[in-house]
């Protein structure tokens, strides 16, 4: 059963019922995090987070054990399910966490104070607390004053908040870019010279938040600041601007404008805008590095090939080119997401324009005729004599190239055609 698309109506009128019925209960609940950032952006909050006063067992008292999951309840975390399109809300209880010794997690918690809370959480902005019933922003931090200011500032010693969790780095150059915001100086100097810790992540960590970046508002800025803060050359390292490597800086230049030319970007574009000069061994090692989804990968690969093959070619020559050696390309599953990265290169001056205009004309002919269905199966050339096997799979290729090349129009005239030439 798939599930059901959140409603953002309904996900924060459950959210808001949550500390409703969290306080109706005797206890302190506010809404936390990022949820609360985005509210006063006046952006629609992707989830919430609710902070309370109640531990773990009262929350599920107050929810019932069928409609809470206690995912987290060792860090004082409660999952709250709402209903159908509603989404679900995750319950924290107000914590102090314990010493971090894996850069990640910390050894424990400490039940808490909503003002001891804000000050164990990565960013000012991140730290406000906002109370839906009343709408007062509860700040210990200064989160609001950073907001207002377009900042992003650590809380307390930023040293300290990237060595608790290391990918804090990597999350302040994303709120950065995709708020247009400024990273603070002391922040960023801390960004600078722990940079080589962001290694120690897990892959998949990392993976995830390169993807956010690449494929959100801001990339180009993402990646910009990846590069000015050394990061880049920790996580990406096969394609990463290096000191004095003009050539190289270019490139990571010009493919962040490529990147942010692109109207819904996937990650498996991005690569391909990125890896180009390095080429495929290269994306691999990095794929494997990060533990990339196949799907990631295996659209990166396919793009380089492709925009080798179509631009190297050029428009005049791919509208003269027999049909069957560009249709491959144009019929494939990703035709889309091709024809929009050969669009963004020539709008970042790296492509062929002339290209890219005929690749999306193409791709607005009806499906049946840049796709047609073949003319015959690989039962039909047995029942004509082909040997099972190898042969078939070529005969199969022959005729298909010659249909799409409008040399043969029939079934019969393909078995004809088979018969003569067996």
């Amino acid at each position: 059963m798939a599930t059901p698309q959140v409603d953002p109506v309904r996900a924060r009128e459950f959210a808001a019922e949550v500390v409703f019925r969290l306080q109706h209960a005797g206890f302190i609940a506010l809404w936390a995090g990022g949820c609360v950032r985005d509210d006063l952006l006046g952006r629609t909050p992707a989830d919430y987070d609710v902070a309370t006063s109640a531990h773990p067992h009262e929350v599920r008292d107050v929810f019932g054990r069928h409609r809470t999951i206690p995912v987290g309840a060792a860090y004082g975390v409660i999952t709250v399910l709402g209903p159908r399109s509603a989404g679900q809300v995750e319950v924290a209880t107000f914590r102090t966490d314990k010493a971090y010794t894996d850069g990640r997690h910390p050894a424990g918690v400490v039940y808490s104070t909503p003002e001891f809370d804000a000050q164990r959480r990565d960013f000012t902005i991140n730290g406000l607390f906002l109370d839906p019933a009343t709408g007062q922003v509860h700040d210990y931090v200064g989160g609001q004053a950073d907001l207002a200011a377009g900042i992003v500032r650590a809380i307390g010693v930023p040293a300290m908040r990237f060595g608790e969790d290391h990918l804090r780095m990597l999350r302040a150059v994303r709120f950065a870019a995709a708020f247009g915001f400024a990273l603070d100086p002391t922040t960023r100097a801390a960004i600078e010279a722990m940079r080589h810790l962001v290694t120690s992540v897990s892959a998949e960590r990392i993976a995830a938040e390169l993807r956010a970046m690449v494929t959100r508002q801001g990339r180009r800025r993402a990646l910009a600041l990846l590069d000015e803060t050394g990061l880049a050359g920790e996580v990406l390292p096969e394609v990463a601007p290096l000191p004095k490597s003009l050539p190289v800086a270019a490139h990571w230049a010009e493919a962040a404008v490529i990147i942010e030319a692109l109207d819904e970007p996937e990650l498996g574009q991005a690569l391909a805008a990125l890896f180009e000069p390095t080429g495929k061994a290269s994306l691999r090692l990095a794929a494997s590095r990060l533990r990339l989804a196949n799907r990631d990968t295996k659209l990166a690969s396919w793009l380089l090939d492709a925009v080798a093959a179509l631009e190297r070619a050029g428009a005049g020559e791919l509208a003269s080119q027999p049909w069957s050696q560009v249709q491959p390309w144009l019929a494939h599953d990703d035709a889309c997401l091709l024809a929009d990265l050969l669009r963004a290169r020539a709008d970042a001056g790296r492509g062929d324009t002339a290209a890219a205009a005929w690749v999306t004309a193409q791709l607005e002919r009806p499906r049946g005729e840049l796709d047609p269905l073949p003319l015959v199966t690989g039962r039909d050339l047995m029942a004509a004599g082909v040997p099972e096997g190898r042969a078939v799979g070529e005969m199969l290729a022959t005729l298909r190239a010659k249909q799409l090349d409008g040399e043969i129009t029939s079934r019969e005239a393909a078995i004809e055609w088979v018969r003569r030439t067996r």
